[in-house]
């Protein structure tokens, strides 16, 4: 059974599908979890509290969510692939973590605003977590990079031990290993913006994934070109000594 606390974030953010904030009334949220108004304020403080509280538990879930797909995604570039995929997908469903992530508010979503200086710190225990800030999209990314690198396994910052994707060092790999899973988050919040015609999760395959070394060019491939020991060129006709150095510095005849 949900606590009180919960159903007023759920009647808050039910309001938000018919409402823009500004209409959202803090008596008929209480009205609608079924709990007086008092309950509200004291939980919240204010709507401004509640906006908080709101925008505190999408970022939360959020993580979370993130969390337990890394859990259940192994190798060097499939969680990242999983984790843009499904961040874009939560995104376009989910109004209020867009705007978390990309620093878009609209009209209709409760922009966070700041505690007053001067006021009072919260009763309950989560709202002053909720009223301390909400990470901006940059935390965000570092957050979730942070995520990622911790779960990456044998390709991850702790590795030190057998071939690496292509049979590459694992050190040389996880050298670049926290600016792959930040370049995949980042790439995923762009695609939250502007959609990529393939999909996110093809292109950060693409972009971060692990490429071939290059193959190896046989020594042959450097050499010049064989030289006989006499010194003349490779099909040249050879020239007898009576060709050439004759007396007085002419030619000499051909014999017949």
């Amino acid at each position: 059974m949900p606590t009180a606390r919960e159903s007023l974030l759920d009647a808050a953010q039910a309001a938000l599908h018919h409402l823009p904030w500004s209409g959202v009334r803090m008596v008929d949220v209480a009205a609608a979890a079924g709990l007086s108004r008092q309950t509200l304020y004291n939980e919240f403080g204010s709507k401004d509290g509640l906006a908080r509280a709101l925008l505190r538990r999408e970022a939360d879930a959020y993580l979370q969510g993130v969390d337990r797909l890394l859990d259940e995604v192994s190798g060097p570039v499939d969680p990242l692939v999983a984790l843009a995929e499904w961040t874009v997908g939560q995104a376009r469903t989910r109004p209020l973590l867009r705007a978390l992530l990309t620093g878009c508010w609209g009209e209709r979503l409760p922009e966070p605003r700041p505690v007053r200086m001067g006021t009072v710190p919260a009763g309950v225990p989560a709202q002053r977590r909720a009223d301390a800030g909400l990470p901006a999209p940059a935390e965000v990314v570092a957050l979730v990079r942070d995520r990622s690198l911790a779960v990456l396994g044998p390709y991850g910052v702790a590795a030190s031990q057998g071939p690496g994707p292509y049979g590459q060092d694992v050190e040389e790999w996880s050298r670049n290993s926290a600016d792959r899973c930040e370049l995949a988050m980042r790439l995923a919040l762009s695609c939250v913006i502007a959609p990529a015609a393939d999909g996110v999760g093809t292109l950060v395959r693409r972009v971060v994934g692990p490429t071939p070394p290059p193959r190896p060019v046989p020594p042959s491939a450097f050499a010049g070109p064989s030289v006989p020991a006499d010194g003349r060129p490779p099909g040249s006709t050879p020239v007898g000594p009576s060709a050439v150095g004759a007396p007085g510095g002419q030619c000499a005849e051909p014999e017949s």
